[in-house]
């Protein structure tokens, strides 16, 4: 029972981190200063749990974990956020900060997620099914955040027409506002990419475990990173480009063309993706 508490506070853990990465990943993009905030305190709740942990495992084995590489992985984990939190503080540095996040949410879901860690053998399995519940969750959920996106891009492209026609009426009311309409899909896209990038990160770790020989090059991996490379230029266009718009709005409608390809091609092709055990 005590086992299973602590993993579900693991897991626990590993939830606040997530949404406290995209939080830096939101003040990555637009330097706010709101989420910046509630991303650190976020994340020093994770540290002050992961501390917990670390103290409660020293007292019960009377040694440092540093021995397995399990026990490394869980240390360095709590060494990036400590690194995370000191850097956030007193250096500022926004780009550094949400990267070693990145990094420091990896290497922690690798760690709470490794049934090698696990005493019980049924407990194990459970925790790599859980694994790949939240792998196929947040997957979904992100490309239902890129599919709205989609569909407002796609009524900013018919309002820009109507508008350019000069075609009066209820529809172009019940359109909505350009400036709204484009908000509202980046918006979603900002949730959308790093929704994918933990669902992939989750999923490549449950692939890793649960199947045999596992080709790194199949179509269902390539073309969830590829999904996840044009989404980012969409971003990086957005706000480094300052690229708005007729064209911004076009190209995130294509950018929507590559979910379509890698959830019904891809995914039909893909040697393991449907399989599990």
């Amino acid at each position: 029972m005590m086992e299973l508490t602590m993993t579900r506070m693991h897991e626990a853990s590993v939830l606040l981190y997530a949404l406290s990465v995209l939080l830096y990943f939101i003040d990555f993009l637009h330097s706010n200063q709101k989420a910046n905030r509630a991303a650190f305190w976020l994340l020093a709740i994770v540290w002050l749990l992961q501390t917990v942990f670390l103290f409660l495992y020293v007292l019960k084995t009377g040694r440092f974990p540093v021995l397995t590489i399990f026990e490394g992985l869980y240390f360095y984990a709590w060494v990036l956020i400590t690194l995370s939190l000191i850097i956030n503080k007193l250096l500022r540095v926004d780009f550094t900060v949400f990267f070693t996040n990145v990094l420091g949410f990896m290497v922690m879901a690798i760690h709470t997620f490794a049934p090698v860690q696990i005493e019980s053998v049924v407990l194990a399995q459970k925790l790599v099914s859980e694994l790949l519940l939240i792998h196929i969750t947040l997957g979904i959920l992100s490309y239902g955040a890129f599919t709205i996106s989609a569909v407002f891009s796609l009524l900013y492209l018919i309002q820009y027409d109507l508008l350019k026609r000069k075609k009066w009426g209820k529809r172009l009311i019940r359109l909505g506002d350009l400036n709204k309409l484009e908000h509202m899909s980046y918006v979603l896209t900002v949730i959308g990419v790093p929704m994918l990038l933990f669902s992939l990160i989750l999923g490549l770790q449950w692939a890793y475990i649960k199947v045999p020989g596992l080709q790194w090059f199949d179509f269902k991996i390539v073309g969830s990173f590829f999904v996840l490379v044009v989404y980012s230029v969409y971003l990086y266009v957005k706000v480094r480009k300052h690229i708005y718009g007729k064209t911004l709005a076009f190209l995130n409608v294509c950018s929507f063309m590559s979910v379509l390809i890698n959830f019904f091609l891809f995914g039909s092709l893909s040697t393991f993706h449907f399989w599990i055990t």
